[in-house]
């Protein structure tokens, strides 16, 4: 009786709630004209003052040595960090969802605490550690070792800001699939790295590229702790995004468009691999699904 009750109710109300007209068309146009206006026309302002000059000075602009230089130390910066962001995020879910011990809601915790400290913060502590002044400075300096203003530097900020990404994809997946895939690999006699490689890895490597293409796209749009470390020095510790605001700043708009269209293009090419991977993960889902309800 309860439930010839209740569903019925909750029928109407999904009903009234999702078809009402008026609703929907409230709510469709409110999400279409925040996503013209935040969204989609700055978009085009970018390409569109970038390319409003002519190709010529368009790409005089963009393949400036300084330009370019920015574009490299940003790709050599994504090339180092995400790896080891990568490496991180499976040891650092293995061990929360694996193993049982004190401090584990700690050490989630930690992993978690670059999403809810300013980027800022971060380049300013990493100076009082590794600066000339730090805490570790004076011992840096007298084994000729430097890292702030530096590639160092840069890698450690990157490394900070996206060391969640890769671990907070993985951790509630392999939670809920549980240990039991690994038991029995382990009672057939798989070892430990031949478990990993044939039964955890293929089970999470859809959340694992997902992690890394979203440290990718932080890595390479990343300004605030960048800007504190690396001193900003033209042609030398200038990432892309660093680059173009010297080059706002230089009232050089047309060289800064040109610049911004290349970060805005790789965001896209990143949005659009990150779609592709979810649409090939939810047809490989529900193919595995069709396939076990035959047997």
């Amino acid at each position: 009786m309860f439930f010839g009750r209740a569903n019925p109710q909750s029928t109407h109300s999904t009903t009234r709630v999702c078809e009402g007209r008026t609703a929907r068309a409230i709510i469709l146009g409110s999400v279409l004209v925040l996503t013209f206006f935040v969204i989609v026309l700055p978009l085009v302002v970018i390409f569109s003052q970038a390319l409003a000059v002519g190709i010529r000075t368009y790409g005089a602009n963009l393949f400036a040595p300084e330009t370019l230089h920015a574009i490299w130390l940003t790709l050599v910066t994504a090339l180092v960090v995400v790896p080891i962001n990568v490496v991180f995020g499976i040891a650092a879910a293995w061990a929360v969802t694996k193993f049982r011990f004190r401090g584990r809601n700690l050490l989630v915790a930690l992993i978690e605490i670059p999403f809810s400290v300013s980027p800022i913060i971060a380049g300013v502590s990493y100076l009082f550690v590794y600066g000339a002044q730090g805490l570790l400075g004076p011992l840096l300096d007298a084994a000729g070792i430097k890292i702030m203003f530096a590639l160092p530097g840069i890698f450690l900020a990157s490394l900070f800001v996206t060391a969640p990404f890769v671990a907070r994809e993985l951790i509630p997946l392999m939670q809920v699939q549980g240990t039991d895939d690994e038991e029995a690999a382990v009672s057939l006699g798989a070892s430990g790295l031949r478990m990993f490689l044939s039964v955890t890895l293929p089970n999470v490597k859809w959340a694992l590229l997902y992690g890394a293409i979203l440290c990718n796209a932080r890595v390479m749009g990343e300004f605030g702790a960048v800007s504190v470390v690396s001193g900003n020095i033209r042609g030398v510790t200038n990432t892309l995004p660093l680059q173009i605001e010297l080059l706002y700043n230089d009232y050089n708009s047309a060289g800064a468009f040109a610049a911004a269209t290349v970060l805005t293009g790789l965001a896209l090419v990143t949005i659009l691999v990150k779609v592709a991977i979810e649409r090939f993960d939810e047809g490989g889902r529900a193919a595995r699904k069709k396939g076990g309800g035959r047997h």
